[in-house]
């Protein structure tokens, strides 16, 4: 299958947490947490269309200001969301600023607080000077983003604070066949993610490709009915599921397991190791051994673990060794010379 949606994560796994989800055929990307950015490439923050923020602790909020200053001048409204109390702690942040040479700019930002059964909603416009303006409250179902091709659900988790977890689910995934396409005589373009999402929303009916061939403009319609199963197949769609900052609870656990269910990648914080359990849950932290545990009660494919304490510094193959040694279901014993992957991953346990 060729992915239509690339995650990574914006630090190493000392750094603070943020993880960057790139749709690769809409020009454009979903960022979870806004943790020190300084490095992560301006370009790829411009693509960003939608930021979940877990809580706004200083390491996963402190990255607001840059992801501000590189939207300021642009025509786009932004979406943000985020745990009850997000709304202050925005308009505090725009707040610290001046903004009397503003009232041109015609960038804005749609700020969503997820309570557990409702989403308190305002926006804030750069011509206004971000003054706040309240939208419609909606009901809270679970679902913070509903797009035809994926959505983003949300759960809240305990971290002596509301905390939110989050799963990006694909909804399906829709492959093109390109032998097909060749024996058409049609080339690839723009025409196929029209197609695509016409395909997800059962309309329209007819979708134009265009081109040009010998200098000369060619088109051809297609009909959904005419495409779907032979020239587009649709398959099972990928998931990714986000989980930081949070206590291992059989209250907590039992959500993750139910937001995290089957994902492709389960990325999890695991600040501490199990010998220093008492100090995880004091701060409402998990330990490296219990993200696995988690991870395999989801059934994950595979498991990513970061946001590790700097008190271990330099022993980070530890906190991989435990983790991936609880995801597997051994014991560190079994394997004392196991190591991740190349990416800084565990290996996935079996399904």
């Amino acid at each position: 299958m060729n992915p239509a949606f690339i995650p990574r994560l914006v630090n190493g796994p000392f750094g603070d947490p943020g993880l960057y989800i790139q749709l690769r055929w809409e020009g454009r990307a979903v960022l979870f947490d806004l943790g020190q950015n300084d490095g992560f490439p301006a370009g790829d923050l411009c693509r960003v269309s939608h930021v979940c923020v877990s809580h706004c602790h200083m390491d996963h909020f402190i990255g607001f200001d840059r992801l501000l200053r590189v939207f300021l001048g642009r025509d786009q409204t932004l979406w943000l969301c985020g745990p009850p109390g997000i709304l202050d702690c925005v308009e505090g942040k725009l707040r610290g600023y001046t903004w009397n040479l503003v009232d041109g700019y015609r960038f804005s930002l749609e700020v969503a607080e997820v309570w557990p059964d409702s989403i308190r909603r305002a926006v804030f416009q750069a011509a206004s000077g971000f003054r706040r303006e309240t939208l419609p409250e909606q009901p809270f179902h679970g679902v913070v983003v509903d797009e035809p091709a994926f959505c983003i659900r949300a759960t809240h988790l305990d971290h002596r604070i509301h905390s939110l977890a989050f799963a990006f689910e694909e909804k399906s995934h829709l492959n093109v066949d390109t032998a097909c396409l060749a024996q058409l005589g049609v080339p690839p373009g723009p025409w196929l993610s029209a197609l695509k999402n016409a395909l997800r929303r059962g309309k329209p009916d007819v979708i134009t490709a265009r081109w040009q061939e010998n200098g000369q403009d060619r088109s051809r319609d297609f009909s959904l009915s005419e495409v779907r199963g032979s020239l587009v197949r649709e398959t099972q769609g990928q998931k990714f599921a986000y989980v930081v900052d949070t206590l291992f609870s059989p209250e907590n656990a039992e959500r993750i397991a139910a937001l995290a269910q089957d994902a492709d990648v389960f990325f999890c914080e695991s600040p501490f190791l199990d010998a220093d359990e008492d100090q995880a849950t004091r701060r409402y932290h998990l330990t490296a051994k219990q993200a696995g545990l988690l991870g395999r009660s989801a059934r994950a494919r595979e498991l990513r673990v970061f946001h590790f304490s700097p008190r271990y510094a330099g022993r980070a193959e530890e906190l991989y060794r435990e983790a991936q040694a609880s995801f597997c279901g051994e014991s560190l014993q079994a394997d004392p010379q196991a190591e991740p992957n190349a990416a800084g991953a565990p290996t996935p346990a079996g399904k």
